[in-house]
């Protein structure tokens, strides 16, 4: 049996799938962003990437979610735990430089896309 290797890529779910605005509620999904698919069927076409979902969401309502959107062929897995990836897409995140004095920075000066 010869499986090619994909290298994996985490896609956060609140503030990127969906229309996350920050007002958690833990039973609730916030609707899927207008051009989540759009993104997810290009990415998926290349054949290059396992996708992986990535979020701290109860695991069930998460898949749920994937499915009620008809986007969860897209998915392989679906985790709260920063598995091995050469790529994470997170709204609250930042990209380490080299250069702590930037980064500290970028720590101070950060805000989600959202706000």
């Amino acid at each position: 049996m010869n499986k090619t290797y994909k290298p994996t890529i985490l896609i956060d779910l609140d503030g990127v799938l969906n229309n996350y605005s920050g007002n958690y509620d833990k039973n609730f999904i916030p609707e899927i962003n207008e051009n989540a698919k759009n993104f997810l069927e290009k990415i998926y076409s290349l054949d290059k990437y396992n996708l992986v979902l990535f979020t701290t969401r109860n695991l069930l309502l998460s898949a749920k979610w994937l499915i009620e959107n008809k986007i969860d062929k897209y998915f392989c897995d679906i985790t709260n735990v920063k598995v091995p990836s050469i790529l994470q897409i997170d709204d609250r995140a930042i990209c380490f430089k080299g250069d702590f004095d930037k980064l500290f920075n970028e720590i101070n000066d950060f805000r989600v896309w959202y706000k």
